[in-house]
């Protein structure tokens, strides 16, 4: 009677444990199988989402070196494709037509492009300020009103630096003769040969003419001279906003909680660089940003890489527009009009 009793027993246990195995697999077979994948917004998600991006050789390139590198070696959380351009104009379609979803371009560059493209693309990041400066071989230039009746050779006609550096001689009132030049190297070769002797140019060829001729000197922070400029005008919080973070529009509208988690790792990427410029400079010279790593070191404290988004993104260049359009009546630098605010990303 025991032993039946006990097989009994192990017989009703056994009966029990097939129907709460079938109830289970029943239940799975009704489910939706992507309950159990992550939702688009956690961190498991973001490798499903490639991100093509592009920079630029130069100072806007400086803030993604960080990046660069640990997407290459798998340690981001999202998904990177980064490759480096030399001239914006390699990039303007690919961002309009999605080849690209995310390429660094100059600030007016943008507004240009949202203008003429019915606003395909976006603003979603300031990722370089002011990279000019004016260059002396002497030390005669103790302030700006000492360039009134010199020869100030140049580059950037038809472009920001002409209408910045407009803006800075008008508003002081210096009556200063400009010369030039079609390309940045061209400028810097004429002044290292002794044939320029005040220029103004952008990083990194201010440090490579500093560091082969002693005797020139830093003699005029452009980006100071712009905010002083634009007190007391109607765009008074403008800022020298030369470089920016540009995402095409329907990617971001497509895959927002990707492309926001791309913009914290851009972040955390420009920050290092301005606080570890030496380790920065050995990725800038690996990635062939620039020329040297040694020049890096140098150059990157003044290129002004920065990660500004949000309203105060928007605040910056919206004043940094009505500051070129001040000084180029047909706003042809940003593209015939001030951009509507739908030009900028906002999370």
């Amino acid at each position: 009677m025991k032993i039946r009793k006990s097989t009994k027993i192990i017989a009703l246990i056994f009966a029990f444990l097939l129907t709460a195995v079938f109830a289970v697999s029943c239940n799975n077979k009704g489910s939706d199988p992507t309950k159990n994948t992550p939702a688009q917004g956690t961190p498991g998600s973001f490798k499903d989402t490639e991100i093509k991006i592009t920079a630029l050789k130069g100072p806007t390139g400086i803030g993604i070196t960080k990046l660069l590198e640990e997407s290459a070696a798998g340690t981001t959380k999202g998904n990177y494709k980064i490759t480096l351009a030399a001239s914006p104009d390699e990039l303007t379609g690919k961002i309009i037509n999605g080849e690209l979803d995310v390429v660094a371009l100059p600030t007016n560059v943008a507004a240009t492009l949202y203008n003429k493209s019915n606003g395909k693309i976006k603003i979603a990041a300031l990722n370089t300020l002011g990279v000019l400066y004016i260059l002396e071989k002497g030390d005669t230039i103790q302030s700006l009103s000492d360039l009134q009746g010199k020869k100030i050779y140049a580059t950037g006609e038809g472009s920001v630096p002409e209408y910045v550096l407009n803006m800075i001689l008008k508003s002081n009132e210096i009556d200063a003769e400009v010369e030039y030049l079609s390309e940045h190297s061209e400028l810097a070769a004429a002044a290292l040969a002794g044939r320029a002797d005040i220029i103004l140019l952008p990083e990194p060829f201010v440090t490579t003419v500093l560091s082969k001729n002693g005797d020139f000197r830093i003699a005029v922070d452009i980006t100071k001279e712009f905010e002083k400029a634009a007190q007391g005008k109607s765009y008074e919080n403008a800022v020298l906003t030369m470089g920016c973070i540009v995402v095409n529009a329907e990617f971001a509208e497509r895959n927002k909680a990707a492309f926001n988690n791309f913009l914290d790792e851009y972040k955390a990427s420009a920050l290092y660089a301005t606080s570890n410029v030496k380790e920065t400079a050995q990725l800038v010279a690996k990635y062939e940003i620039m020329a040297s790593a040694e020049l890096a070191e140098k150059a990157i404290p003044n290129c002004n890489i920065v990660y500004i988004d949000g309203q105060e993104m928007q605040n910056m260049a919206t004043d940094f527009f009505n500051a070129l359009i001040a000084y180029d009546q047909d706003a042809s630098s940003i593209g015939k009009k001030l951009p509507s605010d739908e030009i900028y990303y906002q999370r």
